[in-house]
């Protein structure tokens, strides 16, 4: 996969009234959902790739993914 570090992904128009409507508070929280919910999903896949990994190791990787590194 090739990383694109110029795209702009655009936010749907209906998406966009939708968090137009949200408070500051509620907006964190969507942004911190999506957080957890990322980790969760790259320490699951990181899991399946490498299952004699320790909890620590897979912290360590998906923190390392979140941060950008691809290597």
């Amino acid at each position: 996969m090739t990383y694109a570090p110029r795209r702009i992904e655009v936010v749907d128009r209906v998406m966009a009234s939708v968090f137009r409507e949200k408070t500051v508070a509620q907006k964190i929280a969507i942004v911190g959902q999506a957080h957890r919910t990322a980790k969760r999903l790259i320490a699951a896949g990181v899991r399946s790739e490498h299952r004699e990994w320790s909890d620590e190791q897979i912290a360590a990787e998906v923190a390392r993914r979140l941060l950008g590194g691809t290597d």
